[in-house]
């Protein structure tokens, strides 16, 4: 299962490291101490160990029966994050990155997170470890993940609300770079998303490749070969890389990432960034992303907080250029429905961000023959969104 390689920090034309100069013998150090210890057989033994005993690694791949028989075709797979410790995929990269910080003798944590679910378990690695966490949140975020803000209180982290700008993941991002611009020499930028200057994507795919090596060797033990389809939902595309990366040179293997058309794509307020999007910079990197009619970057929305985000990981940008993955898109209205619709056909409540690859599948899996499958990423559980959903319903 031999990964995509970045060349020069590009994946094609995407990527890169577009800082300010005295940033870049940060980032310089970070990749050389991730080459250093990437392969070393106590750092991978060590992580491996945590994975298992701390987070409950290996998530099962869990064929939803009622589901499939109710929509008809194509067997669905479900690659349970949600079961992770922490409630989602983002443990796995946190787990990752902490130990190295570990390595490289850092004390300070600073992450940014949108829905809550990568502050949530940043600050679970800095309480296991004993280090100071800082997390950079969008004001609105704060308040449409209340839940998330007091559970990365609990453990101990300094939740910032961000206030500037449109107040979601973006500002949080802008946030956490001036922190690190200010303060690298004693801190650790702990990203949560496969975003961000070379060697964040290649790091963050790294760590979470776990999800598609493990889905690829339980698909073969149930179906006795590869699936046919992966879904994820991306936003800045962790979860989806983290599930499709190993798959890469798996030719039969279809590779479809769901992204957010919020109140539709007519109305300018989604997040479906290489649907609609256009090459340029954005945190520091290459990529797709949102501009207005000025070529400024444009507010982005989504019922998702994980998911309204105007840029996209480089290898999901070269994966659509290159014709290896189909992006499509699905509304804030589709993806509530499929939560509701998971829930009541298999007991599963999922994160909105993964309702949106589940949407898609209830739409996907009626044209396939039954002998075919997908695997559906549920990246994250729903526990944190449920009060957000019941405020909807009731307006409805």
């Amino acid at each position: 299962m031999e990964l995509l390689q970045a060349k020069n920090g590009f994946f094609g034309e995407f990527g890169g490291s577009f800082v300010p100069e005295v940033l870049q013998p940060a980032l310089d150090h970070l990749e050389t101490a991730f080459n250093r210890f990437k392969d070393d057989p106590d750092f991978i033994n060590e992580f491996e160990y945590y994975l298992k005993d701390f987070v409950g690694r290996p998530s099962p791949l869990y064929l939803a029966e009622r589901l499939t028989k109710e929509l008809g075709g194509a067997k669905i797979y479900l690659k349970r994050e949600d079961l992770n410790h922490t409630g989602a995929h983002k443990i796995n990269n946190v787990l990752g990155q902490i130990l190295l910080a570990k390595r490289m003798g850092v004390k300070r944590i600073i992450a940014e997170t949108g829905a809550g679910q990568h502050g949530v378990a940043t600050a679970t690695a800095c309480a296991l470890f004993g280090m100071e966490c800082v997390i950079y949140m969008g004001e609105l975020d704060t308040e449409r993940q209340a839940l998330n803000v007091f559970r990365m209180e609990l453990l101990g982290a300094k939740v910032v609300a961000v206030k500037d700008g449109g107040r979601t993941l973006k500002e949080a991002v802008d946030a956490a770079l001036i922190d690190y611009m200010e303060n690298y020499h004693t801190t650790f930028y702990l990203l949560g998303s496969a975003v961000g200057p070379h060697p964040y994507p290649t790091i963050v795919r790294h760590f979470q490749q776990v999800i598609g090596r493990e889905a690829h060797v339980q698909h073969m033990e149930k179906e006795g070969r590869l699936p046919d389809y992966l879904l994820a939902c991306v936003g800045g595309g962790s979860n989806a890389i983290g599930l499709f990366a190993p798959f890469y040179n798996e030719s039969s293997v279809k590779i479809i990432g769901v992204e957010p058309a919020g109140k539709g794509l007519e109305s300018g307020l989604h997040a479906a960034t290489l649907s609609t999007g256009v090459p340029g910079t954005i945190h520091g990197f290459k990529a797709y992303m949102m501009v207005d009619e000025h070529g400024e970057i444009a507010p982005a929305h989504s019922i998702a907080a994980g998911l309204d985000y105007q840029g996209v990981g480089p290898e999901h940008c070269f994966y659509k250029d290159s014709g290896r993955a189909q992006y499509v898109s699905v509304t804030d209205d589709e993806a509530l429905k499929a939560f509701q619709i998971l829930s009541k056909t298999e007991g599963i409540i999922p994160a909105l961000e993964s309702s949106h690859a589940v949407a898609y599948a209830l739409k996907f899996a009626p044209t396939l023959s039954p002998e075919q499958t997908i695997i559906v990423n549920v990246s994250g559980r729903g526990d944190k969104d449920v009060y957000q959903v019941f405020e909807l319903l009731s307006e409805k």
